[in-house]
């Protein structure tokens, strides 16, 4: 059973962790080892959870998950939204982003970008209400696809 919790400061090793495995898909789908969720420090993230809402999901004492919304006016931004590689395909995820728009029930709308060769998550967030409202080319192998959820 998975259950999706405040994060706490104690949690950021493993979010780390969590965090590392599930980019390395995305770094080696764009040929970018450096990309900035696999370059963040301990530190980074613990101030994140202190300062942010961070959600985790966790299956028994392990966390399989985890998600950030930082509020910008009356928008939350969504990011790092992340799952295990074990624990894909199973809604981990899915449940994450529900749980935020739940904690975060003062947005009008949620904002995220992923890029724009990663289909799962394209297909999550559409899924989840979200629709594309620009893409950014950041190189010629990377394009950021931007999306937002309005309630």
């Amino acid at each position: 059973m998975t259950v999706i919790e405040w994060a706490e400061p104690e949690d950021t090793g493993e979010i780390l962790t969590v965090q590392r495995a599930a980019y390395v898909s995305e770094a080696q789908l764009y040929g970018d080892p450096f990309i900035p969720p696999l370059v963040e420090s301990a530190e980074q993230i613990r101030k994140v959870i202190e300062t942010g809402v961070v959600l985790v999901a966790r299956e028994g004492e392990r966390i399989v998950g985890a998600v950030r919304g930082q509020m910008s006016g009356t928008t939350c931004r969504v990011g790092r939204l992340v799952v295990a590689p074990d624990a894909q395909g199973r809604g981990v995820g899915g449940a994450l982003l529900t749980a935020l728009h739940h904690e975060v029930a003062a947005a009008v709308a949620f904002d995220l970008f992923t890029g724009h060769l990663s289909e799962g998550n394209l297909r999550l967030y559409r899924r989840h209400g979200y629709r594309e409202i620009r893409r950014e080319r950041m190189s010629d192998h990377l394009t950021m696809v931007h999306m937002r959820r309005e309630l």
